[in-house]
């Protein structure tokens, strides 16, 4: 099964709109020449609009890192589908960790989110993973496949072939920490033997599965030549564009 690399940066509580757009336009045009892999940013809510714009007719594609799961309504401070449509977004960011624990995100209202996601014709990327004090504890793979089984409830299979999975160990998120490509690797398998058992092995192949733990110019290349691992979730690394664009090509 052959499956694009998908490799997102999520800016996180970074860069005003200006320096978006600035970034944006740097970036493109430091991968113009690269085919095979989907380039993905994933700016602030203030900035989505102008980066949009900045890199239209390129191959650098947009994402927000949130959605609400309402229409509209008395939610204050959120965002829902219709408003991130509006800005000319295609992907979005659902349950990074970050949400989980500074923001009480939780499996039902990921599945929640990823349901309005999806019915708004954006390209969720749902994040999932293990804090360290859970895979010291061997219960990594249980609390993976809860999660997963909390996040796609009632998913159809047709949906389900529309979805990234983001895998990102909390403990090695901004740590520095990163998993070897061998452990990686193991725990993408697991979560693509997961999702074959609730739907079926030819649906598990054609998900996409990002690594999320400190990927960097540096292990990109190895991350990404695992069998099940098709990308990243990037953090710090997705700041600075030329850093973004040593990653993504080292990657190809």
């Amino acid at each position: 099964m052959s499956r694009k690399i998908v490799i997102a940066g999520n800016w996180k509580m970074n860069k005003t709109a200006a320096e978006g757009v600035e970034f944006v336009k740097e970036l493109a045009g430091l991968v113009s020449d690269v085919k095979d892999v989907e380039v993905v940013v994933c700016p602030t809510f203030t900035a989505l609009s102008q980066v949009v714009q900045a890199a239209a007719g390129t191959n650098v594609k947009i994402g927000a890192q949130n959605i609400h799961w309402a229409e509209n309504g008395a939610y204050t401070g959120e965002i829902s589908a219709e408003m991130l449509k509006e800005t000319g977004v295609e992907y979005v960011i659902i349950g990074h960790s970050e949400r989980r624990q500074y923001f009480g995100e939780t499996d039902e209202t990921v599945n929640q989110r990823l349901v309005a996601a999806l019915n708004a014709g954006l390209i969720p990327m749902v994040c999932i993973g293990e804090l360290l004090n859970e895979r010291e504890s061997g219960k990594t793979e249980d609390v993976l496949k809860t999660q997963i089984v909390g996040a796609f409830k009632d998913i159809s299979v047709d949906d389900m072939e529309k979805i990234i999975v983001a895998y990102e160990p909390v403990w090695a998120i901004g740590t520095g920490k990163t998993a070897t490509p061998e452990m990686a690797e193991e725990t993408h398998s697991f979560v693509r033997s997961v999702i074959a058992g609730l739907y079926s092995s030819d649906v598990a192949d054609k998900v996409r599965i990002q690594y999320g733990g400190s990927m960097k110019p540096g292990n990109s290349a190895e991350l990404i030549s695992q069998p099940d691992i098709d990308g990243g979730l990037v953090g710090g690394a997705s700041l600075q564009p030329d850093t973004f664009a040593e990653l993504i090509k080292n990657a190809i």
